[in-house]
């Protein structure tokens, strides 16, 4: 599956504004102070949407080269070189 860089990082702040706001909700609930509240709130979000750029980053070096071939080659193509890192390690 491709997805585009600008369309990840769209999808990663989507993900850390909901998970913000699902703490801030609860932590609203909660007899805390504000400015707890607050802090706790940033740092889900942040730690939601690093994890998710992380997570990104593992799988595209997980998956083996998307390089599309214009043009019919004569010649045989190496399936090894298009293996995944995974695919390489397992063996």
């Amino acid at each position: 599956m491709y997805i585009s860089r600008r369309g990840a990082r769209l999808r990663n702040v989507l993900v850390s504004v909901f998970n913000g706001s699902v703490t801030l909700v609860i932590l609203l609930i909660a007899p805390l102070g504000l400015m707890a509240v607050i802090i706790n709130t940033l740092l889900v979000t942040f730690a939601t949407y690093i994890v998710s750029t992380v997570a990104d980053r593992v799988i595209a070096g997980l998956e083996p080269e998307q390089n599309a071939e214009l043009t019919a080659s004569s010649e045989p193509r190496n399936r090894n070189s298009r293996q995944s890192n995974l695919l390489r390690w397992w063996r």
